[in-house]
């Protein structure tokens, strides 16, 4: 298919996909990158070798897993019509994300806890390095939260149907690909020593 042809609608719905897959691959990009540092300063004299990640960020990861069924269960609703449910998903979906971040935050006091601060005199490279990840990707899902925001307040002002709902999907497939990046992270800072 011609990327020019189409109406005016369906034209700027391929752009709007189109940037926000560029948006991703940046992303994913950044991610590569930070997440090579890590396996690069591994090698240090300094790096802990038997480190656990904290309980929470395994309770987080389970929610967030969660949030992207509901987030799939808001969409199914609309594209049949149910608006009730469309709200109950989408709302259920927001809480999630918000209680994703606070889990996070219950994790670095769990490393906190442990005698590991970002910086300073009782900070460790390899902590330091977890902060990161985890903080950037929570800026993201700030990002999804207000993302989410939009797509509700549209949604209760009749903006979305079966026949239009490019804004649901646009903010379902950064949500999903957030969720699917801390899935990563996880695995990654779990295995990786």
């Amino acid at each position: 298919m011609d990327l020019t042809e189409g109406t005016f609608e369906e034209k700027q719905g391929r752009a709007k996909k189109m940037m926000l897959w560029f948006g991703i691959i940046s992303l994913i990009m950044s991610f590569a990158g930070w997440t090579s540092a890590f396996v690069v300063s591994s090698s240090r004299p300094d790096w802990l070798k038997d480190f656990q990640l904290p309980n929470a960020f395994v309770i987080s990861t389970i929610i967030i897993l969660i949030s992207s069924v509901t987030f799939i269960l808001a969409k199914r609703a609309l594209k049949i019509g149910n608006r009730q449910e469309t709200s109950l998903w989408l709302v259920v979906t927001f809480v999630l994300g918000i209680v994703f971040i606070a889990y996070q935050f219950l994790g670095f006091q769990q490393i906190i806890d442990l005698g590991y601060n970002f910086t300073g005199p009782t900070s460790n490279v390899t902590m330091s390095y977890i902060y990161l990840i985890a903080v950037v990707h929570i800026l993201h899902v700030v990002v999804g939260l207000i993302c989410l925001l939009v797509v509700i307040f549209n949604h209760f002002k009749h903006k979305y149907n079966a026949a239009r709902m490019l804004g649901v999907e646009l903010a379902a497939t950064f949500w999903h690909f957030i969720d699917a990046l801390w899935v990563y992270l996880f695995l990654f800072l779990y295995f990786i020593r």
